[in-house]
């Protein structure tokens, strides 16, 4: 029994580590937030200045895309199109992006992997039974007939 109760030491100690570092990242955040909130206040003060009538409510956030460094906008399905009529059978959309990641630099990290397979993924379902047919579970993607 010694032995499980060091490992539970060990386990509070790291996890108690963790819930520190945690809660450092949301003040941090949240010291952020209210920096940026005023910094908003005052450009809609300004904007007041300018045209009284103003209303800043209408202004909707825009946010940022994070591209990924291998795909441009519009260039997953296109590869994955050319990667299946290369393909002699049926692929997987794993099996499919990971043809198209072979040999491409930088080397995908695991969650770069999974998010390219999943937006490839999306955009196979979208385009089923038009330019390309999902059979089986999981789907393998071939090209339709035309």
């Amino acid at each position: 029994m010694p032995r499980a109760e060091i490992l539970s030491k060990q386990a509070l100690h790291t996890l108690t580590q963790l819930h520190a570092e945690l809660a450092g990242k949301i003040e941090t955040n949240r010291k952020s937030g209210d920096k940026l909130r005023s910094q908003m206040v005052q450009v809609e003060a300004v904007m007041k200045m300018l045209d009284p009538d103003f209303n800043a409510r209408a202004i909707s956030a825009k946010r940022r895309n994070t591209g990924n460094p291998w795909f441009k906008r519009g260039t997953l399905y296109r590869g994955a199109v050319d990667v299946l009529r290369r393909a002699e059978k049926p692929m997987t959309a794993r099996e499919i992006s990971d043809a198209l990641l072979a040999g491409k630099t930088p080397t995908a990290t695991r969650k770069q992997e999974e998010a390219i397979q999943a937006a490839l993924l999306a955009a196979l379902r979208v385009r089923n039974g038009k330019t390309v047919v999902g059979e089986g579970a999981p789907a393998k993607w071939r090209l339709a007939a035309n």
